[in-house]
């Protein structure tokens, strides 16, 4: 049946949890995923061309409403694949703020390498925009996206991570399991990171 494929592919989205980027989904072998919505559009086109030219030279009117029906499957097929391909720059786009410039390994693995350069230009488009605000240290606005009660939080850090210098120029060394009450902004990257959580009294 003509865009089961490209339906597949928006359905897989739309079953994905918010925040979470299923893998990209084309492989070299792989009987179905994007490969396939092109190859299908690929057909659909080649057979609307000879259609085509059969009724130009040939008078036969009678290809006509099958010739339309291809061309609204190709374009049904394409808007769905603009769709899934959207959705998920989209969803990189969202993982950028989240998880700031450096991406976890579990997340690259499951992008194409298109979609790795989009979030490199996109990372570094974003270092320019904050460098340009707030004077010569720039403004980092992926920073406090909600309002904080305090300045300062306590955290417990998950995993060793070494020295980590604070505004004032002392370092902390962050070691597995230890605590420490540190200005909210300066360690809030790390938190999104999984290094620190924050910890509730």
């Amino acid at each position: 049946m003509f865009c089961e494929k490209a339906m597949e592919l928006v359905r897989e989205l739309h079953r994905a949890p918010e925040g979470q980027l299923p893998a990209f989904n084309v492989r070299e072998d792989a009987e179905d995923g994007l490969r396939q919505v092109l190859e299908e559009m690929k057909a659909l086109y080649e057979q609307n061309q000879s259609d085509v030219n059969e009724v130009k030279s040939g008078g036969r009117s009678d290809l006509i409403p099958t010739i339309k029906f291809r061309h609204c499957s190709l374009l049904r097929n394409r808007r769905c694949a603009v769709a899934y391909l959207y959705d998920r720059l989209l969803r990189i786009r969202a993982l950028r703020w989240e998880y700031g410039s450096v991406l976890p390994n579990a997340l690259r693995f499951h992008m194409s390498a298109e979609e790795v350069e989009w979030f490199n230009h996109y990372k570094k488009s974003l270092a320019t925009y904050m460098r340009s605000l707030g004077g010569d240290e720039g403004l980092d606005i992926t920073q406090d996206m909600k309002p904080p009660k305090s300045l300062y939080i306590e955290v417990r850090c998950l995993k060793d991570y070494g020295e980590f210098e604070v505004d004032d120029g002392t370092s902390v060394l962050l070691k597995k399991n230890s605590q420490h009450f540190l200005p909210r902004w300066k360690c809030e990257q790390l938190v999104r990171q999984g290094v620190l959580e924050h910890v509730l009294s």
